[in-house]
């Protein structure tokens, strides 16, 4: 086993529930490669929607977990450029992860699928 690097509350717990999700992927499709669809005028529309949304949700007081992904979903869907994808790929998992955790804390964590 790898030596734990994670310093966030439940981010172990979550890179370990996706690793094994990978696994049942792998088994299921194998490795997978497909092109990434994204960068579309519709996507850069719905980004500026969705950020805008989130925006005056958060000035209100509403700020929902469903915006703050959607936001960031929109983002990378919107994007062109393979970098930035990832770049915003990465920040739609750590919002996952943090929305995971307070799901977490707020309940009896399920146990993990096997």
């Amino acid at each position: 086993m790898y030596p734990t690097l994670f310093t966030n509350p439940g981010v172990k717990d979550f890179a370990e529930e996706i690793d094994a999700e990978r696994t049942r992927q792998l088994a299921k499709f194998g490795e997978q490669h497909h092109p990434d669809g994204t960068g579309l005028p519709v996507y850069e529309h719905a980004a500026r929607r969705y950020r805008n949304q989130a925006d005056r949700n958060a000035q209100s007081g509403v700020l929902a977990w469903r915006d703050v992904l959607l936001e960031e979903v929109y983002e990378a869907l919107a994007e062109k450029d393979p970098a930035a994808l990832r770049t915003e790929l990465v920040q739609i998992a750590a919002v996952c992860a943090a929305w995971v955790h307070d799901l977490d804390s707020r309940t009896e964590p399920p146990a993990p699928a096997v």
